[in-house]
């Protein structure tokens, strides 16, 4: 069972996210927030599987409220809901640790997909959004996390074996493990070891914090 936490400040929009939600056999609502505050406070009450995060709250916005919820340390995920004319938000996001985006309008399969993926910790957003997002994210990265300009190898990525660089490479541009599988004749399970080896020895909290590695260190771009 997913445990959902619910933060926007329209209570209509909470209303309806809930009644999705409860409609699946393996999701329950823990509790709404109406603003960041209350959902960092009650993220740390009830200790949700993943956290719908709205933006654009009054007092403390869904950006700073993801910051505060990856910094607790727990094992709360954060999916955020976005639109395509507020990109700046989503690179606030993605530095403060959310674990995918959503936008507003997706369809209720697209959303319950997300929150599932999340939740495990596998493709956590529609590829297209991944490459569009991180496209436009990397030309805003700030100096200090430019690649080394002596074209030397990152020393993040070199930890990681050929074939591991190789995947970091193509979950980068968006490719989902079974299309990695598919691509490079694996076994998805291995390739799943993979993937599990990348983040842990790059010390990526999840697959769109290693998604960002590869574009800060220029693996893709």
């Amino acid at each position: 069972m997913t445990t959902v936490l619910i933060a926007d400040d329209q209570p209509l929009q909470r209303f309806g996210f809930r009644m999705l939600l409860e409609s699946q056999d393996d999701m329950t609502v823990v509790g709404e927030a109406a603003n960041g505050a209350e959902a960092t406070r009650m993220t740390a009450e009830l200790h949700p599987d993943v956290v719908l995060m709205d933006v654009r709250m009054p007092g403390l916005d869904g950006i700073e409220a993801t910051r505060r919820i990856v910094e607790g340390g727990g094992r709360t995920r954060v999916l955020i809901l976005t639109t395509f004319d507020l990109d700046e938000y989503a690179y606030s996001g993605l530095r403060a640790g959310a674990s995918g985006f959503l936008v507003k309008d997706a369809q209720p399969e697209e959303l319950l997909s997300g929150i599932r993926a999340v939740a495990t910790g596998d493709a956590v957003v529609a590829p297209s959004l991944t490459r569009r997002l991180l496209d436009a994210y990397v030309h805003h990265l700030p100096a200090a996390t430019q690649p080394n300009p002596s074209g030397s190898p990152d020393a993040r990525l070199t930890p990681l074996t050929d074939r591991e660089a190789e995947i970091l490479r193509v979950m980068g541009q968006g490719w989902t493990n079974t299309e990695i599988a598919e691509r490079l004749h694996l076994a998805e399970s291995t390739v799943k070891t993979h993937v599990g080896r990348i983040l842990a020895k790059t010390g990526s909290r999840d697959r769109v914090q290693a998604v960002i590695l590869a574009y800060e260190t220029k693996l893709v771009g």
